[in-house]
């Protein structure tokens, strides 16, 4: 019975904006929202946009939002969590005041990042359509300011491993390279007050955070060999690649060696990552009917990719439509 002591009505589906909500008495069922967030009815993408200091990062982050909300996705863009710390009151020299503040901080901001960025995807996910989640940064920026064994610890902390927070939690990793580096006349930190390193600093800094994201499959970086727009043009490529949206973006070159390298003749500074790949092809019986002129599938086809370095694995499926008529392929990748 309700509080006035009537009985309740009998639950029957309700429609909203042309939607239909499976209403039931039962409260431990789930909502249509709850169920799309287990279960995504439409693709959801997740980027990393992140980079060394005066990259351009806001600029991007704008120019690809607009993009993708122009061509009919949802998108919600992640604050970057060292910042929010910064402009809502912890001054930058409280990294150095007492012994083990920067893990401190970083701890924080590796809760800050993973609770906002896990909050909006699922809100993404609930709404059901087509969406992307564009992060300013990635929980490994967070590594590359304070020894790596602590971070290692903090990560482990969660449940986690590095490997899960580098591969498994982003569909792509788009690095923009300082200005620093290669565009020095254009380098400022006027333009964010959590930042003010030195142009050296600000190379090395950026340097530092490709290592860090090294080992992720989908990593992008993007230098200053173009003016701006053109650096930004090519970053909006990238995501529309991604997305499957027509693109002339030019896809990674993989190369098949004669024989197992070995890994102590690796120059020190050329970092690398040792890993393992399973793929298990997943083809349609209708969709197996091939092109006579072309030989490849009519529709399409997919596969799942496994992942493996060490005692962790990350999954993802790829699903890859040929369309005979323009003899276009499309990729379309998403993280299981």
């Amino acid at each position: 019975k309700t509080t006035n002591g009537t009985e309740p009505q009998t639950s029957t589906p309700a429609q909203t904006n042309g939607e239909i909500n499976d209403i039931t008495s039962d409260p431990l069922a789930c909502t249509v929202a709850e169920k799309n967030v287990l279960n995504p009815p439409s693709p959801f993408y997740k980027i990393a946009l992140t980079g060394g200091p005066c990259g351009g990062k806001t600029t991007a982050l704008a120019r690809l939002s607009r993009y993708l909300i122009e061509r009919g996705f949802e998108v919600m863009t992640c604050p970057e969590s060292f910042g929010m710390v910064v402009t809502n009151g912890m001054d930058l020299s409280y990294i150095g005041a007492i012994p083990g503040m920067p893990n401190v901080i970083q701890d924080t901001v590796m809760s800050l990042q993973i609770t906002h960025e896990d909050g909006f995807e699922a809100i993404l996910k609930a709404r059901g359509k087509p969406s992307v989640l564009i992060c300013d940064r990635g929980v490994m920026d967070g590594s590359v300011y304070m020894d790596y064994s602590d971070f290692e610890r903090l990560v482990q902390k969660r449940g986690l491993e590095v490997c899960d927070v580098r591969e498994g939690r982003y569909n792509c990793v788009f690095h923009m390279v300082s200005a620093a580096e290669g565009a020095e006349q254009h380098y400022t930190t006027l333009n964010n007050e959590v930042r003010s390193e030195t142009p050296e600093e600000a190379r090395e800094v950026d340097s530092k955070t490709i290592a860090v994201w090294v080992g992720h499959p989908n990593l992008s970086i993007f230098d200053n060999s173009t003016d701006f727009e053109t650096k930004v043009s090519r970053i909006v490529n990238a995501a529309a690649n991604l997305v499957g949206l027509p693109t002339n973006a030019k896809r990674f070159t993989k190369y098949l060696l004669l024989c197992e390298p070995k890994l102590e003749d690796f120059p020190a500074e050329v970092d690398y990552r040792v890993f393992e790949v399973e793929k298990v092809y997943l083809l349609n019986s209708i969709d197996a009917k091939m092109d006579s002129n072309e030989n490849k599938p009519n529709k399409e086809y997919s596969f799942v990719r496994k992942r493996s370095q060490g005692q962790s694995s990350i999954y993802g499926q790829t699903t890859v439509t040929y369309d005979s008529s323009t003899r276009e392929e499309i990729e379309v990748k998403r993280i299981i």
